[in-house]
């Protein structure tokens, strides 16, 4: 297997590197801001780009016939716990779909480095990246659209928490779906040629 090995780098290492040193962040905020008591103390923000405006632009310096919006941004001074958690939960799915999809590409890329590329293997590994990445990213997305959404409602009083509110905050993440599609045709056409390649030594 040295040459599907070699196929695999440089890729193999960089992503073991990345997750490594990805939670070693990690750990090391969260024991940080432990210790230190950084839970709950910082404070919470929210910009509504739902809502724009054009504003008087004395304080700004826009070109002839350019003119220049303004979009609410929030902040509460003193905010509550239910407000530190709906901020802190709302980056929660983001990075947990990161940190599953770079364990779950390592792992492929492990295991194909171990196994071989064009094994049933390798394509049942890359099936489950594929699907990930694919109903990962759309759920992370309606998590996280509808955690913005709450948040806004307690910092806005034009704002209420309801279907509209969190589709305005909805963004397709039309890439990572794209990447999740990709993946899993990869993953049928790697399990054909692994078909084939078992039917050839069959022969041989």
């Amino acid at each position: 297997m040295s040459e599907d090995r070699k196929m695999l780098e440089p890729m193999a290492t960089v992503v073991s590197l990345a997750l490594r040193v990805l939670l070693a962040l990690v750990t090391l905020g969260v024991v940080f801001r432990t210790v230190h008591g950084g839970w709950g103390r910082n404070l919470v923000c929210m910009t509504d780009d739902s809502v724009t405006g054009s504003v008087d632009a004395g304080r700004f310096y826009p070109e002839k016939g350019v003119a220049v919006d303004a979009i609410p941004h929030y902040c509460a001074d003193h905010p509550g716990a239910s407000l530190h958690l709906l901020d802190e939960f709302s980056a929660l799915p983001s990075a947990l779909l990161l940190i599953g999809g770079l364990f779950l590409l390592h792992q492929l890329l492990k295991g194909a480095a171990r196994d071989g590329i064009h094994t049933a293997r390798t394509a049942s590994r890359l099936r489950l990246l594929g699907r990930w990445v694919l109903l990962g990213s759309v759920v992370a997305e309606l998590v996280e659209s509808n955690l913005k959404a709450a948040l806004l409602a307690k910092l806005a009083d034009n704002h209420d928490f309801t279907a509209t509110s969190w589709l305005g905050q909805w963004s397709t993440p039309y890439l990572l779906v794209l990447t999740g599609l990709g993946l899993l045709t990869f993953a049928r056409i790697t399990s054909a040629g692994a078909a084939m390649r078992e039917d050839l030594e069959g022969v041989v």
